[in-house]
């Protein structure tokens, strides 16, 4: 890859350090919205976890990571991109450490809380550093390829690795695994990342805004992870989402009005960024409630243990890293709305094949072929989503669409994941079991066919500038052929 030296021209050129960083951290990031879930039982019997102590270990990390996401995408902007990413990822791995070595229920939550702070300020700023550095497209387009396939692999993967660390050296190591990665990236961020200088002479840190997207997001995945217990007429759980709602429409209002907001809303104008990251909503639903229906699929009805479980998702997961390596090309000459209305097709096409799947079902006919077919679709969904989510950003504003368009993942996979769950029911028994898992899939098809014609609408590629230097003032070119903002 062919690399710009960093900003200021002090520091050595990253060649492919950038993309190698960026896919290592993103896939730490993510993989730890899975990994603990196998562990769960153990960590429950080793410190008399309950049932809600058991669903806090992991919502402690979302309900944070999703939170805090727009005020680390912001920060880096502000603060250099560099900066905050070596101080997440400082943040992460610390809290991974405090987490693996804790005695007490309260003590591993509270370490889950501290690593989804590292992870908001850490997730934003690596597809940042790509965009920022990488002059050529060609170049760019194969880094953020490459980092899509890793976070989208990385969530799967999270199953068999938990699986495994488990088994072999108990439940601790699903975090002390962090610490060793964690640590070697802190090195080489520091010594080899572009040092970006940031944006923050004579501008402030939207407090207000990021207290109130913070607290409205919060509430929002709260009250969706309640759907589950209480129902949504509930006084608890129709409160909790009535108070995001208020908070969402406050921050919005407020933005509207700061001469320096934390999410300026002139983003919005551009119609592939609002339409990725409606992708990006969907995405979200579309791979948490497979991963999760087709994991318990293979548990509850066919027996598998959970490492076999997890070996029997790994053609799912190679399939998405294939297809998204390999949909570059297609992006690259098209653009990203033909290869993101493809994606949703064969997406719609493996969840469809997948809601057949049956109570004395088999692996290669209700696992393995919706399961590949599934994966290329998915796979072949991330690239386009992310440039279309990333593309036309002002330099300024790039860290602010990466967490924008992370944000808008993982709330649509809490959002996804509690609707679709409550179309799957809580009955018990094989065949019903079966059957709600079908239901859910079949309206996961829906929300695919309805991501693909809206992916219709996504601009068409404008023509290449004739000549060099016709490139805004402090925009860096998209991911692809620039595409006009609406």
């Amino acid at each position: 890859m062919n690399a710009v030296p960093s900003a200021d021209r002090s520091g050595p050129t990253p060649g492919r350090t950038v993309a190698v960083v960026a896919c290592a951290a993103q896939f730490m990031v993510v993989l730890d919205t899975t990994i603990v879930n196998v562990a769960l039982p153990s960590m429950r019997e080793d410190l008399g976890l309950g049932a809600g102590g058991q669903q806090w270990v992991v919502n402690a990390y979302l309900l944070t990571f999703a939170g805090f996401l727009m005020l680390g995408g912001r920060a880096a902007d502000l603060f250099g991109r560099r900066r905050m990413f070596t101080a997440g990822l400082v943040l992460f791995t610390a809290a991974s450490l405090l987490g693996g070595l804790a005695t007490g229920g309260g003590l591993l939550i509270a370490a889950r809380t501290l690593q989804g702070l590292g992870a908001a300020f850490l997730a934003p700023a690596p597809l940042a550093l790509i965009n920022a550095t990488y002059e050529d497209v060609r170049a760019r387009t194969k880094a953020i390829a490459a980092w899509g396939a890793t976070a989208t692999a990385a969530g799967s993967c999270g199953i068999l690795l938990g699986g495994v660390l488990t088994d072999a050296l108990g439940w601790r190591w699903v975090l002390f695994v962090n610490v060793p990665i964690g640590a070697v990236l802190v090195v080489v961020a520091l010594r080899a990342l572009p040092a970006y200088p940031g944006q923050a002479r004579g501008r402030a840190l939207d407090a207000t805004g990021a207290v109130l997207v913070t607290s409205a997001l919060a509430c929002a995945s709260y009250g969706l992870s309640e759907l589950e217990t209480h129902p949504f007429a509930a006084p608890l759980t129709g409160g909790i989402l009535a108070v995001a709602v208020v908070l969402l429409v406050a921050f919005v209002l407020v933005e509207a009005r700061t001469a320096q907001p934390l999410m300026p809303l002139r983003i919005f104008r551009s119609r592939a960024l609002v339409l990725g990251n409606v992708a990006a909503l969907v995405i979200g639903a579309v791979t948490t409630s497979v991963m999760f229906f087709v994991t318990l699929y293979l548990q509850r009805v066919l027996g598998y243990t959970p490492l076999q479980a997890g070996l029997a998702m790994l053609p799912l997961t190679l399939a998405i890293a294939a297809a998204s390596l390999l949909v570059r090309r297609l992006v690259q000459a098209m653009g990203p709305r033909a290869p993101l209305a493809l994606g949703w097709l064969l997406t719609a096409g493996g969840l469809l094949w997948q809601s057949r799947f049956s109570p004395d079902g088999s692996f290669t006919v209700d696992v393995l072929g919706p399961g590949v077919l599934l994966g290329l679709g998915l796979g072949a969904v991330v690239l386009p989503m992310t440039a279309a989510a990333t593309s036309g950003v002002a330099t300024q504003d790039a860290g602010l669409a990466s967490a924008l368009m992370n944000t808008a993942r993982q709330m649509g996979g809490g959002l996804g994941l509690a609707v679709l769950s409550a179309v799957a029911g809580t009955a018990t028994g094989a065949t019903a079991l079966t059957h709600g898992y079908a239901d859910a899939l079949l309206l996961a098809t829906v929300l695919a066919l309805v991501a693909g014609a809206l992916a219709l609408l996504m601009p068409r590629p404008a023509a290449a500038p004739a000549a060099a230097g016709g490139k805004e003032p402090g925009q860096r070119p998209a991911p692809v052929a620039a595409e006009p903002a609406d």
